[in-house]
């Protein structure tokens, strides 16, 4: 089977369950940066070491696709995808998860900067991709049917993305870079 059809080369890709959309839409932006979101966190899964963290990360990455899925799929064909859809117990596991790593955080007394270890960076920059694809799902669903389910599960693994860049370093014992503001004292 070749990669390639040809069909998209007039500027429109084909959504799950029928109907072509011109690859530069909302939706399509939406479910791009949820894919981009999941090579970010593929890429932070690769970084060494790996950490109690990454199971937690890999059930993400299934999640993603699953967002990404239905993104993808034509309004009223969602019942098609024949899989269990984020819901509101997705976004109460990672709150669970944030409030398991982050009891063994020291609070924080100041922003932070994205850096520290490599994992710790590239868990930084999944939350940057993360809340970009939370603002494309909000554009997206300004004249698409979205669930909120998907706003909701995408804020709270920014949060998750946060404290796991925070529990990166940790675990490396090297602190987080402190955002010190120019002129300040």
């Amino acid at each position: 089977m070749k990669i390639y059809t040809k069909t998209g080369d007039d500027g429109t890709t084909g959504l799950f369950g029928g109907g072509r959309v011109d690859k530069d839409g909302a939706r399509v932006e939406a479910y791009g940066t949820v894919d981009e979101l999941n090579a970010v966190i593929g890429m932070a899964r690769a970084a060494l070491p790996a950490l109690e963290i990454d199971p937690t990360l890999g059930k993400v990455q299934e999640q993603l696709f699953v967002v990404g899925a239905e993104l993808a799929t034509a309004q009223g064909n969602e019942g098609k995808l024949r899989m269990r859809l984020v819901d509101a117990s997705d976004a109460l596991e990672l709150e669970r998860a944030i409030d398991e790593i982050q009891d063994g955080l020291p609070p924080l007394q100041h922003f932070v900067l994205p850096g520290g270890t490599p994992k710790a960076a590239t868990l930084h920059y999944a939350r940057t991709v993360c809340r970009r694809a939370e603002r494309r799902v909000l554009a997206a669903r300004r004249s698409e049917a979205v669930r909120d389910a998907i706003v909701v599960y995408l804020n709270r693994l920014g949060d998750f993305l946060f404290v796991a860049a925070r529990f990166a370093n940790r675990r490396a014992q090297v602190e987080d870079v402190p955002w010190a503001p120019r002129g300040a004292s």
